[in-house]
C-alpha cells in the first residue's frame, strides 16, 4: 500500500476512535468544551497561564468539569468545596497518581514517593515518614539543623558587603544543606563547587520544567521523542543527579552499622535487606535513588523558591517588612537565635510566611492525581484512573475566605485582635492523602530562615519598591519567581 494512503487509513482509524469513545462517554464524565480530534482542548488553554484557562473554563461548566489533554481526559476540581469533597472527605479514592509524561520517562519505570502509586506508594510513604521522623523531622534535633544552617545562611550573606546580588543560589544552599544533612549525614560548605553546580542544576531544573514547552510535551508525549531541544538538559541534570546519589549509596554501603542508622540512605539500605525476601519488592536501589530524588528535588527547590520570593514581596512591601522586624525585636531581640518556640508569640511573622505561600501560589495546580476506582462523583462518573487535576490557585485565592486574593497582605491570616488565624483554605502543601511529606520541615525552615534574616538585616532594594513586578516569571509546573537584586544591610 502507498506509504501516503497508509498513513491517512491510520489517521482516519485514530479519529474515528477517538470520536466513538466521545460518543460511548457523552454524558458520564463531567462537562466541559468540545474536544477537538488528537489535540483535544489545547486551543482553549493557554499554556503560558493555564490558571487563567481553568479560571475561565470553571466560569463556563462548573467546579467540576472535564478537558482533553490531547486525547486523554482529565477532571478539574476548582474551588475549595469540591477539593475538598474529593481529595478529603474521599481520600483514598482520589489518592492515585495522574499521568505526568515527562517526570515518568525522566524515572525510566522505578518508583520514589511523588510519582507512585497503589501499594508501592503507600509502602515507601510509610517507611520514608518514619525514617524521617526517626531522623528527627519535627524533633528538637532538626531544629538544631535548621537553626545552624540559618546562622550559616547568615554569614554568607554578610559576605555580600551590603552589596546588590541575586540571592538565587545563597538561598538555594540552605535548605539544600538541610535535606543532604537528612539523606547523607553531611553538609557543604557555601563555596564547595559540586555543592554549588548540584543547586544550579535543581534551579535549572525548575525553570525548565515549569516553561509552556514541557506543559505541551505533557499534553502530546510524542513530542519528546522527536523534538528533544530543551529536555536534553533536564536529562542531563537528572543523569547527574542519579549517578550522585549513587555514589553516596555505594559509600554508605560500605560503612553501613544495621544497629545505628545515620541518615536516610542507611534507614533505606537496612529495610532493603530486611525485605529482600519479599515477592513483591519495593525496597530496591534504584528505587531508593528515585525516592532521595524526589526529596532532594521536593526539600531544596520548594523552599528555596519560597523564599526568593518572599523577599522580592518584602522588598515590595517595606511597610509589612518593618511590622515583622519591630515584632523580632520585641519578642526573640537581636543576640538570641530565633526558634520554633517563638512562633507562638509571633502572630504577625507567622501570618506573613503563611501569606508568602498563599500569595506565590507555589503549585498552581498540585502534581496530578487519579481515581483508583470507577467512582460516581457529584452525579458524573469518572472511570479508575482518569487523571484529576486539582485547582490549588483556586482555594488560595478564593476572594471569600481571602478578601483581596491578588493583594499580598499578612491580615488575611490575622483576626481583628492581630492573633494568628488559621485557615482551612490554606493548601499551600496540598491536602488529604497526597499531602507533602516534607510539610512540617518546610514550615519549619521557612519560620526559622526568614525570621533570622530579618533579625540581621534590611533589605534594601535596587530599583523603587513600586516599580518591583512580582509576576512569576513562568508558573506552569511551579512559580517561578523573576530575577531580582537585593542589598542585605547589617542592623
Amino acid at each position: 500500500m502507498d506509504p501516503v494512503l497508509l498513513l491517512v487509513f491510520c489517521l482516519s482509524c485514530c479519529l474515528l476512535l477517538f470520536l466513538w469513545k466521545q460518543n460511548t462517554r457523552k454524558g458520564k464524565l463531567p462537562p466541559g468544551p468540545t474536544p477537538l480530534p488528537i489535540i483535544g482542548n489545547i486551543l482553549q488553554i493557554d499554556v503560558k497561564d493555564i490558571c487563567k484557562s481553568l479560571s475561565n473554563l470553571s466560569k463556563a461548566y462548573g467546579p467540576v468539569f472535564t478537558v482533553y489533554f490531547g486525547m486523554k481526559p482529565v477532571v478539574v476540581l476548582y474551588g475549595y468545596e469540591a477539593v475538598k469533597e474529593a481529595v478529603v472527605d474521599l481520600g483514598e479514592e482520589f489518592a492515585g497518581r495522574g499521568d505526568t509524561p515527562i517526570f515518568e520517562k525522566l524515572n525510566e519505570g522505578n518508583v520514589g514517593i511523588v510519582l507512585s502509586a497503589g501499594k508501592k506508594w503507600k509502602e515507601l510513604r510509610r517507611f520514608s515518614l518514619m525514617a524521617l521522623r526517626d531522623l528527627g523531622m519535627g524533633k528538637k534535633s532538626i531544629e538544631d539543623r535548621v537553626q545552624e544552617e540559618a546562622h550559616c545562611l547568615v554569614e554568607e550573606l554578610r559576605k555580600t558587603n551590603a552589596s546588590p546580588c541575586d540571592p538565587t543560589f545563597i538561598l538555594g544552599c540552605a535548605p539544600c544543606n538541610v535535606i543532604c544533612s537528612i539523606i547523607f549525614q553531611n553538609r557543604f560548605e557555601y563555596t564547595d563547587q559540586i555543592f554549588l553546580d548540584m543547586v544550579r542544576r535543581f534551579n535549572e531544573n525548575s525553570e525548565v520544567l515549569s516553561s509552556p514547552w514541557v506543559q505541551i510535551c505533557n499534553m502530546f508525549p510524542i513530542l519528546l521523542d522527536y523534538c528533544p531541544g530543551i529536555y536534553k538538559k533536564v536529562v542531563k541534570n537528572v543523569v547527574h543527579f542519579k549517578s550522585y546519589i549513587m555514589e553516596k549509596i555505594k559509600e554508605h554501603q560500605v560503612s553501613l552499622d544495621i544497629n545505628n542508622p545515620r541518615d536516610f540512605i542507611d534507614c533505606f539500605l537496612i529495610k532493603m535487606e530486611q525485605t529482600k525476601q519479599n515477592q513483591d519488592r519495593v525496597f530496591l536501589l534504584e528505587n531508593l535513588v528515585i525516592t532521595a530524588l524526589d526529596l532532594f528535588g521536593a526539600g531544596t527547590e520548594t523552599t528555596s523558591t519560597t523564599l526568593r520570593f518572599a523577599l522580592l514581596l518584602l522588598l515590595k512591601h517595606p511597610d509589612v517588612t518593618a511590622k515583622a522586624q519591630e515584632e523580632i525585636e520585641r519578642v526573640i531581640g537581636r543576640h538570641r537565635r530565633p526558634c520554633m518556640q517563638d512562633r507562638s508569640s509571633m502572630p504577625y511573622m507567622d501570618a506573613l510566611v503563611h501569606e508568602v505561600q498563599r500569595y506565590i501560589d507555589l503549585l498552581p495546580n498540585s502534581l496530578p492525581h487519579a481515581v483508583t476506582r470507577d467512582i460516581k462523583f457529584r452525579n458524573y462518573f469518572i472511570p479508575k484512573d482518569t487523571t484529576i487535576l486539582i485547582s490549588l490557585t483556586s482555594v488560595l485565592h478564593d476572594d471569600k475566605e481571602f478578601p483581596k486574593p491578588k493583594v499580598f497582605d499578612p491580615a488575611h491570616f490575622l483576626d481583628k485582635s492581630g492573633n494568628f488565624k488559621k485557615s482551612d483554605y490554606f493548601m499551600a502543601f496540598s491536602t488529604g492523602k497526597r499531602v507533602c511529606a516534607g510539610e512540617s520541615l518546610a514550615r519549619m525552615e521557612l519560620f526559622l530562615f526568614l525570621t533570622t534574616i530579618l533579625q540581621n538585616f534590611n533589605l534594601k532594594p535596587v530599583v523603587d519598591p513600586k516599580d518591583i513586578d512580582t509576576t512569576p516569571s513562568s508558573n506552569g509546573f511551579v512559580s517561578v519567581p523573576p530575577n531580582y537584586k537585593i542589598c542585605f544591610i547589617p542592623v
